[in-house]
């Protein structure tokens, strides 16, 4: 058995390394790369799907095709990547590029007449083989700040054409670009009771080990002292030799007694996957302390393809008269290697510390059907909507209702209902189902029949109907009213909805839509200028934007401007 575990998990990484084409790609900048994030980094509700590349903290750098190929697909948001190229090679494979500023040439034309065809922002389009064709070096975009992006950098991807995976960029050779001699750092591991009678060390609740440094530069833990099922969980990061950022680790390995038990290494993945993340950490103590705990076991087995296990899924039994010795192996791209080596032994002693109490009378079977009503309000969980079965704490109070708190993972949507019996008919169109956390209120898509008001959310919490009745917000940046400006090259606003958040703005010059440039980050919209859309002397502007339950607000001003310059 471990001969065979042990061949599994090599060939899985030998194949991982040699099945891609190493010399095909050119990197995507023309300075040093350097990560900022890398393949599989752990990120919220997913796994980073790419390289985050440095870009020297500024905006404006060149981004080049890596090879010969044609924008397949353009999709500008005001979150996620931002702006956003694919460009589709012959070899079977797909480059992403992300967060740009803005795309070139014959690239920027098209979407410029895209925006103005579909008068939005937001477009999304697939082109075909023939619309824009690119050589591998072409100059397709300059870098950016744009979408979700928390600083100016590249997003840069590699994807497989036809099943859309997404693929570790270090295999088609870009680890030469990277120097990479440290260790991954484990910060920390901690063990599990599994099963609901176990006792780990006097505990029936997960502890943190004491690590400690050995001279070979491995780590020891504090010996375990448990009986029934228990599992393990690190924090751990990985640094190269250029920057001081934290990575994602590459590989990971739980051994007993010398045979793997649990492996994951991150190659490659669907983006139907990437949810699974909430399963793969320990979620509870994320959502508490911000710490990802990544776990070596599954206590409920998902369909996440970069985990390969043995039959208990990484659950080790402590059983009597059994010393064992749990070692965890992880290692980056390059090979560096770190280790932590936890003795365990069986032990039947009483627990000081016991396991949380359960207050609720509510049960959730993760794959069944659950549905809870009380007074005017339900909710329904769809199988499959919860990794594990859990105590759900529910209620129905002061026109809220209470679905246990945001420390359970959701991997799918889950519907609440509402029946108002409160507002009138007047209002009841600008009511919304809303999360609500202290102060904060925010929008979930609402549908209404009469009096019944329907959503669906992926995070539990408090919810009830919020109304909204405040119209948005709209602040020029620069008073323009009357005035002459001829050499202004860009007017801008702040725009805002403090409660439903806005859902649609258009700009109007002289009657015709214009196209206004929004970034979520400063929540300013931008135009810039062209002659060609201004007339010789008046023109008429004109903002309206409007919120997700309809109020709506109209800015309007006149200015002067002359084509002769």
């Amino acid at each position: 058995m471990r001969i065979s575990l042990l061949a599994l998990f090599f060939c899985n990484f030998i194949s991982a390394q040699t099945q891609y084409p190493k010399d095909y790609f050119r990197p995507p900048l023309d300075i040093p790369m350097q990560l900022s994030g890398n393949f599989g980094e752990l990120r919220p509700n997913h796994f980073h799907a790419g390289f985050d590349l440095k870009t020297n903290q500024r905006e404006g750098l060149n981004v080049y095709a890596i090879a010969d190929g044609y924008v397949s697909r353009i999709k500008i948001s005001t979150f996620g990547n931002g702006k956003c190229l694919y460009i589709t090679h012959p070899n079977g494979y797909t480059s992403v590029y992300g967060h740009l500023q803005t795309t070139i040439g014959p690239i920027q034309e098209y979407v410029e007449k895209t925006h103005y065809a579909e008068k939005s922002f937001e477009i999304e389009v697939f082109l075909k083989p023939d619309e824009l064709p690119v050589t591998k070096g072409q100059l397709i975009a300059l870098s950016g700040n744009t979408g979700s992006s928390e600083g100016p950098h590249l997003h840069f991807e590699i994807r497989d054409s036809k099943t859309e995976f997404v693929i570790n960029p270090m295999f088609f050779g870009y680890d030469q670009n990277i120097n990479d001699s440290k260790k991954p750092t484990i910060s920390s591991v901690y063990v599990y009771p599994v099963g609901e009678n176990t006792v780990v060390n006097q505990s029936k609740q997960p502890l943190l080990l004491n690590l400690s440094l050995q001279k070979d530069g491995t780590y020891l833990a504090e010996k375990i002292k448990a009986n029934g099922k228990i599992g393990f969980g690190i924090n751990a990061v990985d640094f190269d030799d250029v920057s001081n950022n934290r990575n994602g680790v590459f590989n990971v390995t739980g051994f007993l007694n010398g045979d793997p038990k649990y492996n994951y290494q991150f190659n490659t993945y669907s983006f139907d996957e990437m949810r699974y993340i909430n399963a793969f950490i320990d979620y509870p103590r994320y959502k508490k302390t911000g710490q990802r705990v990544q776990k070596l076991f599954m206590k409920t087995p998902f369909a996440l393809s970069i985990i390969k296990t043995d039959s208990l899924h990484g659950v080790i039994p402590v059983e009597p008269n059994l010393a064992s010795t749990y070692r965890i192996e992880v290692s980056d791209y390059f090979g560096n290697l770190n280790s932590v080596t936890v003795p365990i032994e069986y032990d039947s002693e009483t627990p000081i510390v016991n396991a949380e109490p359960i207050t609720s009378k509510y049960f959730i079977h993760a794959n069944k059907d659950s549905n809870f009503e009380k007074d005017n309000m339900s909710v329904f969980f769809p199988a499959g909507t919860f990794y594990d079965d859990f105590n759900l704490n529910f209620d129905v109070k002061n026109n809220m209702i209470y679905i246990h708190d945001d420390v359970i993972p959701v991997h799918s949507n889950f519907t609440i209902t509402i029946k108002d019996s409160i507002y009138p008919e007047n209002l009841r169109d600008k009511l919304f189902i809303g999360r609500i956390s202290g102060n904060s209120k925010s929008y979930n898509a609402t549908t209404r029949n009469g009096d019944v008001f329907t959503a669906k959310s992926k995070t539990l919490g408090q919810f009830g109907l919020v109304l909204d009745t405040i119209a948005p917000v709209i602040k020029i940046t620069k008073a323009i009213q009357d005035k002459w400006i001829t050499d202004t090259k860009a007017i801008q606003f702040t725009i805002g909805d403090s409660l439903s958040g806005i859902k649609s703005y258009n700009g109007y010059i002289n009657g015709d839509w214009v196209l206004f440039e929004y970034d979520n980050k400063t929540r300013k919209i931008t135009h810039k200028f062209e002659d060609a859309r201004l007339a010789e002397g008046a023109n008429d502007l004109k903002i309206e934007v409007i919120d997700n339950v309809g109020n709506s607000a109209i800015f309007e001003t006149h200015f002067f401007r002359s084509q002769q310059k």
